[in-house]
């Protein structure tokens, strides 16, 4: 799916080797044999940004790994944090006996949008369901959650709630409206998601051509 207006576009076309780039990183981490160090010829994947990248199989996550400042070449970030997914310290570790039914999922960030924080009801106004992608950060904590979360989460009170949780603001039964820290900062962003779905080679198969 493109990216929505207003963020640095990839094109369907880049994202489709931009997860095919970060599949490949695995499939070559996992054989124990050198990355695919080619430049890919689409400017938008040589272009500086962030990505998240997300392994499932069937149906079941197996990691998810992203990074929310760009700082390196989008095709660069996508394939490192597919290789860091395979060992998400939440989950067991991918196996290459796993890695032929893995769906490997780029979200390609867009920019950073500043919100009202002062309190969790000038948050919630502007919040848009099943768009946006929410940092909230205060001190030296700071966390995300991507828009895929509005699919669990659809409400935007738990939305918010859980994202508190997640943070470490908000713990056990405390009212998460209570748990609101008053130097809290919020931006939004968008993402474009890319899949490069299962089946696939065993890891010890030649790569295809990645563009």
């Amino acid at each position: 799916m493109s990216e929505p207006a207003g963020s640095d576009a990839v094109p369907d076309a880049d994202g489709s080797v931009l997860a095919r780039r970060a599949a490949e990183a695995v499939a070559a981490r996992l054989a124990q044999r050198p990355p695919d160090g080619r430049l890919p010829a689409a400017a938008s994947l040589r272009a500086v940004g962030a990505t998240f990248v997300t392994l499932e199989r069937h149906g079941t996550l197996l990691g998810c790994i992203g990074t929310l400042d760009p700082a390196r070449p989008r095709y660069l970030d996508a394939m490192r944090n597919a290789v860091r997914a395979t060992a998400d310290p939440r989950l067991p570790p991918v196996t290459a006996a796993q890695w032929p039914s893995v769906d490997v999922t780029v979200s390609a960030l867009g920019r950073h949008e500043r919100l009202p924080a002062e309190t969790p009801d000038g948050l919630l106004a502007v919040l848009r369901p099943g768009v946006d992608g929410l940092v909230l950060a205060a001190g030296q904590r700071r966390a995300t959650f991507l828009p895929v979360v509005w699919h669990k989460l659809p409400d935007p009170e738990r939305f918010l709630a859980a994202l508190l949780r997640k943070g470490g603001w908000a713990t056990g039964g405390q009212p998460w409206r209570r748990a609101w820290p008053p130097a809290l900062s919020a931006v939004r962003y968008t993402v474009a998601e890319f899949t490069d779905p299962a089946p696939r080679p065993a890891p010890g198969a030649t790569p295809g051509a990645a563009g």
